[in-house]
């Protein structure tokens, strides 16, 4: 655990020094970024199905984070879900200038917000698009099958740097949140959060800081 502690606390130190943290294998990088906006070209022109490509490429980092937000498993497919249903929907608004998977994130971060909203004044019901049907057509879920969502439930460290995440502000538990799931860079964070690109390194940094002594404090209890 001490390696552990030590390691976020090196994260902090890039970010302070202005290195970008490592935050996965780069397959969501500047290429792809590229590439979402020639499918979503495609898209507005009539070539609705290649809009599946974008479920099958941010599905997985969308789960991971709308599961951390949320605590669970159902409400975050149910957002997700919705997330995706409303960018299909919302297809003829979307600006190829800027980035699609920040606009993504966008939407998902509000309608995770709604969602837990909704969820603390009644009991859990199955969530509906508000689009309308013709705004959905050619629109369909990915094929079933285990989610990187569903790996992850089966992961024990994963399920414990969530619980880490939840004593964190939230504005520091999503900038987190944003740039290990979703392996964002500090700029889309900023967009996505609506925050300074500084604001969104600061968040970041501090809320590895704050991770870093819990990760002490719990390894001092265990001595």
């Amino acid at each position: 655990m001490e390696n552990l502690s030590c390691l976020v606390l090196g994260q902090a130190v890039d970010i302070i020094e202005n290195r970008e943290p490592t935050a996965g294998n780069g397959e969501l990088g500047s290429a792809k970024v590229e590439d979402d906006r020639e499918i979503m070209r495609r898209v507005r022109a009539g070539e609705v199905e290649l809009f599946d490509l974008l479920v099958q490429r941010y599905r997985g980092p969308l789960l991971n984070v709308a599961w951390s937000k949320l605590g669970e498993a159902a409400w975050a497919e149910d957002v997700v879900q919705e997330t995706f249903l409303a960018a299909f929907a919302s297809r003829a608004s979307y600006r190829p200038e800027f980035s699609f998977r920040t606009w993504l994130w966008t939407i998902l971060l509000n309608l995770c917000r709604r969602q837990w909203r909704r969820r603390q004044t009644r009991p859990r019901e199955h969530s509906l698009s508000s689009a309308a049907p013709a705004d959905l057509a050619g629109y369909r879920e990915p094929a079933a099958g285990e989610s990187p969502l569903e790996t992850a439930l089966k992961t024990e460290g994963r399920a414990r740097v969530h619980r880490l995440l939840e004593r964190l502000t939230e504005p520091q538990a999503d900038a987190l949140r944003l740039r290990f799931f979703g392996e964002l860079p500090f700029a889309e964070i900023a967009v996505a959060m609506g925050s300074s690109v500084s604001g969104a390194k600061q968040r970041v940094r501090l809320g590895l800081i704050a991770l870093s002594e819990q990760l002490r404090e719990e390894q001092r209890e265990r001595s």
